[in-house]
């Protein structure tokens, strides 16, 4: 008499195939809310022990690394979106969800209670250094090293750079000079108009980004550079946008935590103040860096330059009104003007990005020299 033969197992359900293709992919927002859990109900005893160096290293080192990891994993969503909406769109969605992401981190920080009038500024002026010297000068040296010259749109370059300078100018170097406040502050009216100016300036330009003039910023004589879907599908726009707030959730309130292990850290190394600022925008420009040096390297130095200087655009046409409001709300002062050196090095930076961004092609050279004006601005916070 034959055996019954055994029926195979059900195949899971394309559903269930699905869920856990996401699980898999996104098993990092679990260690995100994990973390923001822990710190939320453990927080306060993890950080009375921050006087013992090895706990201080321990503690600064999981809040950054699972902060940065939250904000790759937002980059990473907001790239995903751009393969549906191509360019300018896919840069000005990554651009502004990590401004979104600093202005933020900086707002968590501040108010957290430290009361620092001078973070905003230095938070400020460590991202302009990073993406005008440190990313631009990388994905630079890097393209070039590899393809010898790089072709850019001139039109896009000279756009960003023709309301870059004035903003920069007018945000972080003339409240100096200004005499109505004392110190490096501006008054009520002065601030207003600066908000008021910088974010009218920036939606301006968006509707020039997209609208109108968009060719600008797309190299028409050179393949740009495309993202087909997974399978020939389009990626469901959907879940991206989801994740994306899902991830961003959490950066909130790490950013927020991290300022306790990084004043401690500052305090226990003796360092200068500017550090903390170098750290935070480090935080949210590497992923960034990531993007360009990855775009320079594969010879589409268009999307890099998009990268670099929307990214330096949006942060100073959109962090700084941020930041203005947040201490015209809460009381607390904001000092931008930057002092003598940072105020050299800024006014040096703009002038060499010009140069660089006058011809429509890139070398090497040009590069190494931001890298070493990066390379200044490194130096030049320990040894006034």
């Amino acid at each position: 008499m034959p055996e019954p033969t055994v029926p195979p197992p059900a195949s899971a359900s394309p559903r269930a195939v699905a869920w856990g293709a996401i699980a898999r992919q996104e098993w990092f927002l679990g260690v995100s809310l994990v973390t923001s859990l822990i710190f939320f109900i453990q927080g306060p005893a993890l950080f009375a022990a921050l006087s013992n160096p090895a706990m201080l290293l321990v503690v600064f080192g999981w809040l950054f690394g699972v902060a940065l990891g939250s904000i790759m994993a937002v980059v990473r969503h907001a790239d995903m979106l751009a393969i549906r909406l191509g360019e300018p769109f896919g840069t000005l969605i990554l651009t502004l969800s990590v401004v979104a992401v600093e202005v933020v981190s900086i707002s968590a920080v501040t108010l957290q209670g430290h009361g620092d009038p001078t973070l905003a500024r230095d938070t400020l002026f460590a991202v302009v250094m990073i993406l005008l010297n440190g990313m631009i000068g990388l994905a630079l040296l890097v393209g070039a090293w590899r393809h010898h010259e790089q072709q850019y749109n001139l039109q896009g370059a000279n756009a960003y750079l023709g309301l870059i300078l004035p903003l920069a100018v007018l945000s972080l170097v003339l409240p100096d000079f200004t005499q109505t406040t004392p110190g490096p502050a501006m008054s009520l009216s002065q601030s207003i108009f600066l908000i008021v100016m910088a974010a009218g300036l920036y939606l301006g330009f968006l509707a020039l980004q997209t609208g109108r003039h968009r060719g600008y910023f797309m190299l028409s004589d050179v393949d740009e550079p495309t993202h087909p879907a997974p399978s020939g599908e389009a990626p469901p726009l959907a879940r991206h946008a989801l994740f994306l707030a899902l991830y961003m959730a959490p950066v909130v309130f790490l950013a927020e935590q991290l300022g306790q292990p990084l004043d401690h850290l500052i305090q226990g190394a003796n360092a200068p103040a500017e550090l903390g600022g170098l750290v935070i925008a480090a935080l949210v420009a590497t992923p960034e860096a990531i993007g360009a040096v990855r775009s320079a390297f594969a010879d589409h130095l268009q999307r890099a330059v998009n990268i670099v200087l929307g990214s330096t655009l949006a942060t100073i046409g959109l962090t700084v009104p941020a930041v203005l409001v947040i201490g015209l709300a809460t009381g607390q002062g904001v000092m931008l003007g930057l002092d003598h050196t940072d105020f050299v090095l800024l006014l040096l930076t703009l002038a060499v990005s010009v140069v660089t961004f006058a011809s429509g092609r890139t070398n090497v050279m040009q590069g190494a020299v931001h890298l070493l004006l990066f390379a200044a601005y490194l130096l030049l916070m320990f040894e006034r």
